[in-house]
């Protein structure tokens, strides 16, 4: 009797090491990295990590805050996401500096990058039309800027392209961190892209209409209410949800598209004047460059194809940040068209 009691009492005491050993045998992938971070596969990850089944490898999971912000020097699937928005920034910032230092009345820089940006683009070969197409953007040797035009549409833009690109890249390297600095590094990187398509209307609208002050206000405050109102939408926690990739693309895509308006009002009033014609082809190719990549990253392509191959390298949202980095300087150029176009000719 003695022993049949010791023995029970002997499993009993064992019992809590066997269920750390089954534990451990099940979860042995995702036991290590809280003690030192290292990187981990998909089927590891916390659900509010899990975003894109078909990147396989090479994961950050819970990751402290100091390690996570160093990881900015390591490689992992993030790196790329973190650098191309990352340099974005600082090349806008440097833009921005450029324009901000020069007198608004010396446009003699502004002249030469579009008179080398206007011929790339349009690929003009005949002499005839590149004089013409360039004088309008340039101004003729006689012409004089005729106002001293406000510059705040334009630096607004170049503000809400840094904000997009520095919150885009913080959200990629610090999401990692925990569910709870993913939430509010998401609703950042939201609230980027809304600060991006809504300052891309800024110059259009400002500059277009600066002659009909009632559509200018009507444009304006609308995008910046449609901007608001989707801001308020991406606070809910349902959101960031996979699943609901497409409407998230959906969403900022039909924002985007509702520029076709101004453009479309704006080429009927200005039906053949260079300046209309030549920002109208700038903001054509942004919105080629913004569609691809909304496609790009709710299609998922190309690791979908070929899930694991493109971890490190390649993957959709990596080319994602490459085309909204084209787009928003696309965007850029016309700017400077916009600001060139009121100051040589005012309302």
């Amino acid at each position: 009797m003695a022993t049949v009691t010791t023995l029970e009492k002997t499993a009993v005491l064992l019992e809590p090491l066997k269920e750390d050993v089954k534990v451990g045998n099940t979860s042995s992938c995702c036991s290590g990295h809280k003690q030192k971070p290292h990187l981990v596969s998909y089927e590891c990850l916390p659900e509010f990590l899990k975003h894109n089944e078909f990147i396989i490898d090479y994961y950050r999971s819970e990751w402290p805050l100091k390690d996570a912000f160093f990881s900015l020097f390591s490689v992992h699937n993030e790196t790329l996401n973190v650098w191309t928005h990352l340099v974005g920034f600082f090349l806008f910032l440097s833009l921005t500096f450029s324009a901000t230092t020069s007198n608004p009345m010396d446009v003699n820089t502004m002249n030469a990058t579009l008179a080398n940006s206007t011929n790339s683009f349009l690929h003009i070969n005949d002499p005839v039309a590149s004089v013409q197409l360039l004088t309008a953007v340039n101004g003729s040797p006689t012409s004089e800027l005729v106002a001293n035009i406000t510059r705040w549409p334009f630096y607004a833009y170049l503000c809400g392209a840094m904000f997009c690109l520095l919150m885009s890249s913080t959200c990629h390297l610090l999401s990692c961190h925990s569910q709870h600095t993913s939430y509010i590094m998401l609703r950042l990187d939201y609230a980027g892209i809304t600060s991006l398509i809504v300052t891309s209307f800024y110059p259009l609208v400002y500059y277009s209409f600066a002659c009909y002050p009632f559509f200018q206000n009507l444009y304006i405050a609308s995008i910046t209410v449609f901007g608001i109102a989707a801001v308020l939408v991406s606070l809910l926690p349902a959101f960031e949800k996979p699943d609901l990739r497409w409407a998230r693309a959906g969403l900022f895509a039909c924002m985007g598209l509702s520029g076709l308006v101004p453009i479309i009002h704006k080429a009927i009033l200005y039906a053949g004047k260079p300046e209309a014609m030549i920002t109208t082809c700038y903001e054509m190719l942004m919105g080629l460059f913004y569609g691809l990549g909304v496609v790009v990253y709710a299609t998922r392509a190309p690791e979908r194809w070929m899930p694991g191959k493109f971890d490190l390298a390649g993957h959709s949202h990596q080319l994602f940040h490459i085309l909204v980095i084209a787009g928003a300087y696309t965007h850029y150029l016309a700017g400077l068209i916009y600001v060139r176009w009121r100051e040589v000719e005012g309302c």
